[in-house]
């Protein structure tokens, strides 16, 4: 968070420099802006003062950036005080305050290609909002006067805020700001050939009294501290943040404007201003718990625990595999330390009272002797599509009879299974808070009632209780079960707005995870509960069902460097336990299409965690 409250203090310091700044351009002697600006380049020459601790020459390419850097720097600061001089502080510079983060951000698009999260993008958004505010409640005869000033001044502080990045990440922080600083020394120089500066400037020296000068000095010396600080923050962090995050200096104007100046605000400008402010403020916030969340540390080296989730219906009744042979494979080929596998209601059920275990038998079994430790998942709403996997009979049931034979059946499941010593965990119900998939809503109560039961059954065994990553609250399944298991699902079909919007990818980092985690043990009191990701996205989701894609497609949605890319995400997002979800379409594209790439990378993955190399 260095750069932020590095950016924070600047804006205190910067604000109040420029309600000076205003005081002194009312002044004889100090009105006209290039006159103003030249004292501001030409004090730029102190900084060699700094020479004697470290400040070397720079490449010939990167002096010739912190040049220009720091002319288009006092080019934007001219722009900048011409707006100051003919409009109110309060009013000139909340302007170009709006247009100056978006010019920084879209040089920054165009010369590094530096794009924003979605965490950083929405703090950015409501700090540029409220520029836009500040400017759209002025009186239009103001607002189209000043806009042209103010728009380039904009552009020019965006370009030199990525020049001054450039100049930052290709030489040594103080080298790089003396020189920068030099740069629009030089430019200031340089316009002494222009015989109208070099008069204006002259009578500026000869005209003005000793007691504006002291004033200018001091306030330039104190508006250079700012300055600093906020070519510091430029060189740690995003520069259209920065520039974002000196919104808040805006807020001090204001007050200022206000308190010394005494500008006033009534009615609808008034009220759109503090509206302004509170967005400010909020904008600030917002980043201030981003940059948290990206601060959150995780232990690089910590034990992680890979896992598989296996259905057995999806392998034989969706891809058409022998589901055994799937299963087989997974065990002896790929060999996880531990697996979740489905008890599903509709196919060990199909028959009021006629109980069919052999499958489900079968895969503990081979579990057990190969030393795999199950993760049984049980209830109504279980894994794969439709989500609820209830048999038909039960379906036109009235809704307490049906919960009454759903909790029969979940205490055939736990009694046959409970002695099992491959039985690790039970997963009662799948994402239950997540309004997701075919399932017809039940009572509130019935989730908890699972869970009793279950654990009236086998107190020994701990109960996981599952919500969707991205979307879910978290909080409910956290305190419903003695281990929370989330979802991490990165590229997505949805459903409902698929045909719209085509393959989303969710614009999250890890740090979402991280803070989110964070936050939901905040709010629950749970600092020592365990959370797992019980689904890691590790298959395509496309607008159809895997074998009614091409198998180009499939690819194409989930390639091998995209499945890289997720296992190192999902290591970023700092969990000790991950499920990876797509053991049958592994499987399916290594026996149909003869590519065993996929099928690899969790063999690699898995055998370098065993030590199996």
């Amino acid at each position: 968070m260095t750069w932020l409250i590095t950016t924070l203090i600047a804006s205190v310091i910067i604000g109040t420099a420029s309600i000076f700044d205003k005081m002194l351009l009312k002044r004889r002697g100090f009105s006209d802006p290039w006159v103003y600006a030249f004292w501001v380049g030409i004090l730029g020459f102190a900084a060699l003062l700094l020479a004697p601790f470290g400040v070397v020459v720079l490449p010939l390419g990167v002096m010739a950036l912190a040049f220009g850097a720091g002319a288009v720097f006092l080019l934007a600061t001219f722009f900048f005080l011409w707006a100051l001089r003919d409009g109110e502080a309060s009013e000139a510079l909340p302007i170009i305050g709006g247009l100056a983060p978006i010019a920084t951000y879209l040089f920054g698009l165009w010369i590094l290609h530096d794009h924003l999260g979605i965490a950083e993008l929405i703090g950015f958004f409501l700090l540029v909002v409220s520029g836009v505010i500040f400017l759209g409640v002025e009186h239009k005869e103001v607002r189209l006067e000043i806009a042209g000033l103010a728009a380039i001044s904009a552009v020019l502080f965006g370009l030199s805020n990525i020049l001054k990045k450039m100049t930052f990440t290709r030489g040594d922080f103080l080298s790089a700001f003396v020189w920068i600083s030099v740069g629009g020394a030089l430019l200031a120089l340089a316009s002494l050939a222009l015989p109208h500066v070099r008069k204006k400037i002259h009578s500026t020296i000869s005209t003005s009294k000793a007691s504006n000068k002291e004033w200018y000095l001091a306030n330039r010396a104190w508006a250079a501290i700012g300055t600093i600080l906020v070519s510091f923050a430029i060189a740690i962090g995003h520069p259209a943040l920065v520039e974002a995050a000196q919104g808040f200096k805006y807020v001090v104007i204001f007050v200022g404007g206000w308190l010394l100046l005494k500008e006033e605000f009534f009615g609808r400008v008034l009220f759109w201003k503090i509206v302004a402010t509170i967005l400010i403020v909020c904008g600030l916030g917002w980043l201030g718990i981003a940059a948290y969340a990206e601060s959150i540390p995780i232990d690089p080296y910590r034990d992680i625990t890979w896992g598989i989730t296996f259905s057995d219906e999806y392998s034989r009744d969706k891809l058409g595999l022998d589901w055994r042979a799937n299963f087989n494979a997974i065990v002896d080929e790929l060999r996880p330390k531990k697996m979740r596998v489905v008890a599903y209601w509709d196919e060990i059920e199909q028959s009021r009272g006629v109980f069919d275990f052999s499958n489900l038998d079968w895969e503990l079994a081979r579990a057990r002797e190969s030393g795999i430790g199950v993760v049984l998942a049980l209830g109504m709403r279980v894994p794969r599509w439709p989500e609820c996997h209830m048999p038909a009979w039960a379906a036109a049931l009235d809704q307490g009879t049906k919960e009454r034979v759903l909790g029969e059946f979940i205490s055939r499941v736990v009694m046959r299974y409970r002695d099992n010593p491959a039985l690790q965990m039970w997963q009662v119900e799948n994402e239950p808070f997540l309004r997701f998939g075919l399932c017809a809503t039940r009572p509130r109560q019935a989730l908890q009632d699972e869970i009793a039961l279950v654990k009236s059954l086998d107190p020994l065994r701990p109960v996981v209780v599952t919500d969707g990553g991205e979307f879910g609250l978290w909080t409910q399944a956290i305190r419903a079960g003695d281990i929370f298991g989330t979802t991490i699902y990165r590229r997505t079909y949805p459903p409902s707005v698929g045909k719209y919007t085509g393959i989303i990818d969710y614009p999250l980092s890890p740090s979402f995870f991280r803070f989110k985690q964070k936050l939901a043990r905040l709010f629950t009191g749970e600092y020592a509960k365990p959370f797992v990701v019980i689904e890691l996205q590790a298959e395509p989701w496309g607008r159809l069902e895997v074998p009614l894609i091409s198998y180009q497609e499939q690819t194409d949605i989930f390639s091998l460097a995209y499945f890289r890319e997720t296992i190192e995400y999902a290591k970023q997002t700092g969990f000790d336990e991950y499920y990876l979800w797509g053991a049958e379409w592994w499987y399916y594209v290594r026996e149909k299409e003869g590519d065993t790439q996929y099928w690899d990378i969790v063999k690699n993955l898995l055998d370098k965690k065993m030590g199996r190399e």
